[in-house]
């Protein structure tokens, strides 16, 4: 497909995005707008939005291309999917009540008031670097798409591609924030789900098949395996690691994550915040059966004609892009466009409210919507932005695995003392951390859990970690908070000191 035909689509898409931009701005571009939506969302919209937010570009091409993986994941990543739901379920029953009964703008506000200012700069620092990172990998993925089917025609560098995607994104999210990625990550789900159905459509069209002709031959292919329950000790794909790492990684990545909880915290109750999670939660499981189908599809496909590609994460763009028209070339193009930059412009509104909350205390001065404060918010933006060029610049110098391994294995390591500090400070009411030690902790737990992931199977006779990693990592944060804390006396009731 020309080049030039898909760059045209792209403008046209970002053309749609900045005009409702504008809509969504026009009355208001306040902070109070930016950071919570004036807390007047809808919750229908929103759940529908997070589907998009959720999956990213990671779900639409690695997840279809590890189906057929050499490692031989076929359907595992399914188990994965089924703890994720569970997950969902302890955030909307658990974490959500939490924040609305606070009232907070900022998630991490909780941890301030439970374990101290230390821990609280600790856990908001934390989201700042995973988020950055886990962003930064999502959109490094639909990049290259990019450049190796666009701009690697016109001779334009790596580096220039990525600035021209971020700067699309800042253009429409700096004025409306929050209000507008509401609509934007709406349309844009509602491209991604349509894009997945129609490539199963253009693929079994391919195929010569029909869609029960095509279900029976993912059935009675060698790629629609889903549990695994042999080889506990060594293998990654074993049932019981994949079900409690899609748990906790849910937890930590969705309910401890400002990114998502912003969306829910801009609803106007906790009724609303509920209906949200339980029915994107239904949402979100099947679709993930429709990506995994595709994947089996995509590989049938290669089988019979012959394809070879090097890495499986170009398995959907090589065959969509290249071989089945151009009708499927641009039904990718808008899923992959529409999955990656919902997930961006969301993340880099999170983290610029992060930011301004938890680091410059926008929430403890008088005017929050004051033209400084907006101005201010404005920059914050712009160095967010600078800040995942760099990282996507070096990302693309030294990746070399399945960028879906890359960004749970990044989770394990930063979200783990996430799910440390919130559990301590849940659970632990009777006790004090030490408050500035715990930056220290929380540095020592990826450490400790970096060391088993490379010896477990040396130490621990055979075992070798995978997304579980991430509750070692959190119960290492846990124990340390509790070895180097102290009872409370009864004299001081819920009063906490600032430092020991």
């Amino acid at each position: 497909m020309s080049p030039g035909i898909l760059l045209s689509f792209i403008i046209g898409y970002f053309l749609v995005l900045l005009i409702i931009s504008w809509l969504t701005s026009k009355k208001s571009s306040d902070n109070d707008t930016f950071f919570v939506a004036n807390r007047n969302s809808k919750w229908y919209l929103v759940a529908f939005g997070m589907i998009g937010t959720a999956l990213s570009g990671v779900t639409f091409i690695s997840v279809p291309g590890k189906v057929g993986a050499p490692s031989g994941d076929q359907f595992s990543y399914f188990q994965f999917v089924l703890g994720n739901a569970a997950g969902f379920i302890i955030i909307a029953t658990v974490l959500l009540p939490l924040y609305y009964r606070l009232k907070l703008t900022s998630i991490y506000s909780y941890i301030e008031g439970a374990l101290g200012t230390w821990s609280y700069k600790t856990a908001a620092g934390i989201f700042l670097i995973s988020r950055v990172i886990g962003s930064a990998f999502r959109l490094y993925l639909v990049v290259i798409v990019l450049q190796k089917f666009i701009f690697d025609s016109y001779h334009i560098p790596f580096a220039v591609t990525v600035l021209i995607c971020l700067l699309l994104i800042w253009s429409y999210t700096f004025k409306g924030g929050l209000k507008t990625i509401i609509i934007t990550d709406s349309l844009q789900t509602f491209f991604l789900v349509l894009s997945v159905f129609l490539s199963i459509f253009f693929i079994c069209q391919s195929l010569h098949m029909n869609i029960f002709e095509a279900a029976n031959a993912i059935k009675d292919s060698s790629y629609s395996k889903i549990f695994f329950f042999n080889d506990f000790l060594s293998s990654k794909l074993h049932f019981s690691k994949a079900f409690l790492g899609g748990l906790f990684i849910t937890v930590g990545m969705t309910g401890l994550d400002q990114d998502l909880m912003q969306k829910n915290l801009s609803l106007k109750n906790i009724k609303d915040a509920q209906k949200n999670m339980f029915s994107f939660t239904g949402v979100f499981v099947v679709i993930n059966i429709f990506f995994l189908s595709v994947g089996a599809l995509l590989w049938i496909y290669a089988t019979k004609y012959g394809i070879h590609v090097d890495k499986t994460d170009y398995l959907y763009p090589t065959i969509a892009l290249k071989y089945l028209g151009i009708v499927p070339a641009m039904v990718f193009m808008l899923g992959l466009t529409a999955a990656t930059f919902a997930t961006t412009d969301s993340a880099l509104t999170a983290l610029t409210t992060s930011f301004c909350v938890d680091f410059l205390n926008f929430n403890k001065k008088g005017d929050l919507n004051s033209k400084k404060m907006v101005g201010i918010r404005h920059g914050v933006h712009v160095a967010f932005s600078g800040l995942m060029f760099l990282t996507i610049v070096i990302f693309n110098a030294i990746n070399n695995d399945a960028v879906v391994s890359a960004i749970f294995a990044v989770a394990s390591y930063t979200y783990g003392p996430l799910l440390g500090l919130y559990s301590f400070g849940l659970f632990v009411s009777s006790r004090q951390v030490r408050d500035k030690l715990v930056p220290f902790i929380c540095l020592i737990s990826p450490a400790v859990c970096y060391f088993l992931s490379s010896e477990s199977a040396k130490i621990l006779g055979g075992y070798v970690f995978s997304n579980e990693l991430i509750i070692v990592n959190g119960l290492i944060t846990f124990v340390g908070l509790w070895i180097t804390s102290f009872r409370k006396p009864e004299s001081w009731g819920d009063w906490k000191p600032e430092s020991f």
